[in-house]
């Protein structure tokens, strides 16, 4: 089964808490604090693999979820980390964010990697909270959460050469006869569901990857029949092969074929019509397709490079060959993405108080302070041990969040709200 587009729901594992330990051994007096780091949760990486060539595996499987670090431990033993969740992908292979349309990562060599989620930092054990004014601490972390993201994978197959054209123009038996694709051929229309891909060898040695695309209707960039699904296979094509039914077999006017194709390309993202394209007129070998293509030329505004073959009797298919071989010697891959495509990594430091932390005043009077990075501190902190608690007091008060609160006319007794944990404020 072909698939190119599966939407799923990734998480990397939670860091593994750390612990509140001391030594305890006979003979050794003052043994003093043990507690040992959680370990790292895994992350989420997708890689590029060759031998695969469909989505499938991903369309089926709607949660993926790597494991969490483990717990630390007593004797200053640090719990393992967990194994990182490698999924593997079809090289052309997009990933988005679903929410945001940011892409996370394309991959578009064999063995490439992207980290997707990653994995929650393990939590520090009381041995690292130990000072000179605190020598037996009863602090520890809580292990970093792990990430979640619903994302979208896109596969987008990574060839050198596309055939476009509208159903039954022959695409599929000029790839076939001149690759090692074997394409379903019948003489009906949609015969192809999905791309095909061939590896082409000209005599002089040179070769490239071509794709047999599915037959475009009017339409096609606005969703319409097989449209959307597999206009995306053009993308990442260099030159374009624009084949024509030149005898006007299917009781069309060839002319008219060229426009509705190149109106839908020229619609579609990524500029496809700035790809140098050549225009293949097909079915020679029928009665009236040579009128057809005098006439066609004249019709013809643009400077395309037009060339007459038979794909079925093999006639003029190496001067296609040559002159799209000769095409690509002087074609760069086109950028698919700009930078600002791509989803930044932010790094949250703790400056200015308006990035770290917001404070709304609700109608029952509670204080609400929330914030992504103030969340991060929340989560990892236990509020179990009264040493946790004032360390927490202390970090809100290093951020400004007393000031601010202050600022706007919190009164002692006044409820506070940080998101799951609520209190009095004391001055």
């Amino acid at each position: 089964m072909f698939v190119d587009l599966a939407r799923i729901k990734v998480s990397s594992g939670d860091g593994g808490d750390g612990i509140v330990a001391f030594r305890r051994e006979k003979y050794v007096s003052m043994g003093g604090p043990s507690g040992g780091d959680g370990g790292k949760g895994a992350s989420v990486i997708f890689v590029g693999h060759e031998g695969l060539s469909t989505l499938v595996d991903l369309k089926f499987q709607k949660i993926l979820r790597a494991p969490e670090g483990e717990k630390g431990m007593p004797k200053k033993m640090n719990g393992a980390k967990g194994e990182n969740l490698i999924v593997k992908v079809p090289v052309g292979t997009t990933i988005f964010d679903d929410e945001t349309d940011m892409i996370i990562g394309d991959i578009t060599e064999k063995n490439q990697e992207v980290v997707i989620c990653k994995g929650g930092r393990g939590g520090r054990g009381n041995v690292k909270f130990t000072t000179s004014r605190n020598t037996a601490p009863e602090i520890c972390e809580k292990g970093e959460p792990g990430v979640t993201k619903l994302i979208r994978v896109e596969l987008k197959v990574l060839a050198d050469v596309g055939l476009v054209g509208l159903p039954s123009v022959g695409k599929s038996t000029l790839i076939s006869v001149v690759s090692n694709s074997r394409p379903k051929i019948a003489s009906y229309h949609f015969t192809t569901l999905k791309p095909n891909l061939g590896v082409v060898r000209v005599n002089d040695g040179r070769s490239f990857v071509m794709a047999d695309l599915p037959g475009l209707i009017e339409g096609a960039s606005l969703g319409q029949g097989l449209g959307l699904q597999f206009l995306r296979h053009i993308e990442r094509t260099r030159v374009i092969l624009h084949v024509i039914d030149m005898s006007g077999s299917e009781g069309r006017d060839p002319f008219n074929d060229y426009k509705i194709i190149n109106n839908e390309l020229a619609s579609y993202k990524y500029n496809l019509m700035k790809r140098p394209q050549i225009i293949i007129a097909n079915k020679m070998d029928l009665p009236g397709a040579d009128d057809n293509l005098e006439l066609f030329k004249m019709q013809l505004e643009e400077d395309h490079e037009i060339i007459p073959i038979s794909a079925v009797t093999k006639s003029n298919t190496d001067e296609v060959l040559y002159k799209t071989a000769d095409l690509l010697d002087n074609t760069k891959r086109f950028d698919l993405y700009d930078e600002e495509d791509y989803e930044q990594v932010v790094e949250y430091l703790f400056e200015g108080e308006d990035d770290l932390f917001e404070i709304k005043i609700g109608d029952d009077g509670i204080f609400n302070v929330t914030g992504v990075p103030l969340r991060k501190i929340f989560d990892m902190t236990d509020f179990s041990k009264d040493q946790s608690v004032k360390r927490f007091s202390r970090q809100l008060r290093g951020l400004g969040i007393d000031g601010k609160l202050r600022e706007l006319g919190v009164k002692n007794g006044d409820t506070v709200k940080i998101f799951d944990f609520i209190f009095d404020f004391i001055d």
